[in-house]
């Protein structure tokens, strides 16, 4: 099976959460990234007074690459543990990966 990259974009509120997560699941996750982002477009829901101001709400991206199988998996797990959270994901192939 081919391996992926998984992106998740998500509110800061629900990224530590998340973070918790895929931390106790070492058996399909090995690691991650985590970076801060900003939310911007019609689909980010700005709320706060300060993110109407500024146009665009803070986000937090994970990314992690594996197996296809276990990124599914990850989705799945996220899916069952936050059903009410706005997370945007996105899946790609990798032509390869590895450490300098």
């Amino acid at each position: 099976m081919a391996d992926v990259a998984l992106t998740l974009v998500m509110s800061n509120d629900v990224a530590q959460h998340v973070e918790d997560l895929l931390i106790s699941r070492p058996d399909i996750v090995r690691g991650f990234t985590a970076t801060p982002a900003e939310g911007h477009g019609s689909v980010v829901e700005l709320i706060e007074a300060s993110e109407l101001v500024a146009g665009h709400a803070p986000r937090t991206t994970l990314c992690t690459v594996g197996k296809e199988a276990a990124m599914r998996e990850i989705l799945a797990l996220i899916k069952n543990e936050f059903p009410r959270a706005t997370i945007f994901y996105w899946l790609v192939p990798v032509i390869e990966w590895g450490r300098l």
